[in-house]
């Protein structure tokens, strides 16, 4: 058993922050960069690549119009964001600071032990990474009880959820002052009480992307099939409410104890592979070209803004978008 060290307060109450530090400003690190100019915010960013600051602006300037229709804080603007060149200037007077290097332990092991150093004690620093524990990113950083992991989900300016959880040497103060930070900052946030590998969402949509994969790889089924079934199927039911909650209906006036009675033994069906096939050229290729033939001529860019349209929809429709109608006033 670790002895979780003793935390520094924090410099400021969560709703206090004025700064904010993203270290790496790839399509994550962009994406949190864009979203926290869109609430008012003042950003420092800085990622070692030669042209991260033309990507970063370009990316911003993409993201801003989807982030006029989900609605600005006051003051928020582009020009808030200013692009330092180095860690340690990136992260001078941030009141946070968001980590999204690539996923290589030992580069998050030794860029969390530099921002410890270069950050006064109790600012809290959150990794966004996808899989790995934070336990296991700690081991080199002096100052570990105030790392935590704050996982968002691509992209970060307009998917509203973030995973929060520490390691065994976080302390619980850090957790809880990051969870009622990125609600501060508009986020829908689960704080995790214990370490998941994956997390919750990567886990479950991780098991969708495995089916997923078999199937192409066996011919049963192509990418834009499997796709449509998603987006003109069980998608539309999970933009209003979750896997559960949705099986729960399927059991009519009997609710959940009546679906699993009904379909628990269905559970022994072979319908599910859940350990991953073998990504062979034959099924990266296939997927590859799926992807390609269901774009339809379409560019990545042209995809995003159809992706940010459509996720800003279902918000709007369900009432999650402030001043939208709720969905009983949609209904009537």
């Amino acid at each position: 058993m670790h002895s979780v060290p003793p935390s520094t307060p924090a410099p400021c109450a969560p709703e206090d922050v004025r700064r904010v530090a993203c270290v790496g400003a790839g399509v994550i690190g962009g994406g949190w960069v864009a979203h926290f100019l869109a609430r008012g915010y003042d950003v420092t960013a800085w990622d070692p690549a030669p042209d991260a600051e033309v990507r970063l602006r370009r990316l911003v300037a993409a993201a801003w119009p989807a982030l006029e229709q989900l609605g600005l804080a006051d003051g928020a603007s582009p020009d808030r964001l200013t692009v330092a060149g180095s860690l340690e200037e990136a992260v001078a007077g941030a009141e946070f600071v968001q980590e999204s290097a690539p996923e290589k332990l030992d580069l998050k092991r030794d860029l969390l032990a530099r921002l410890d150093a270069a950050i006064p004690a109790g600012t809290v620093i959150a990794s966004s990474t996808s899989g790995y524990p934070m336990t296991d990113m700690q081991t080199a950083t002096a100052g570990a009880a105030r790392l935590v992991v704050g996982h968002p989900f691509n992209p970060p300016y307009l998917i509203p959820l973030v995973e929060v959880v520490g390691g065994e040497l976080t302390a619980p103060d850090a957790v809880a002052w990051a969870s009622r930070f990125y609600e501060v900052a508009g986020k829908s946030v689960i704080t995790m009480d214990r370490e998941v590998p994956g997390f919750i969402a990567n886990r479950l949509q991780e098991a969708l992307w495995r089916e997923a994969l078999h199937m192409v790889a066996n011919g049963e089924a192509t990418v834009r099939e499997i796709d449509a079934s998603i987006t003109e199927g069980p998608g539309l039911r999970w933009a209003v409410m979750g896997p559960m909650l949705t099986f729960a209906l399927a059991g009519g006036e009997g609710g959940m104890a009546h679906m699993l009675d009904h379909f628990g033994p269905s559970l022994k069906s072979p319908w599910t592979r859940l350990e991953a096939p073998e990504l062979d050229s034959a099924l990266y290729e296939a997927v590859v070209a799926g992807c390609d033939e269901a774009a339809e001529g379409r560019s990545i860019a042209d995809l995003v803004a159809e992706r940010d349209r459509g996720v800003i929809d279902v918000l709007r429709a369900t009432g999650r978008l402030p001043g939208s109608a709720s969905t009983e006033e949609a209904a009537r």
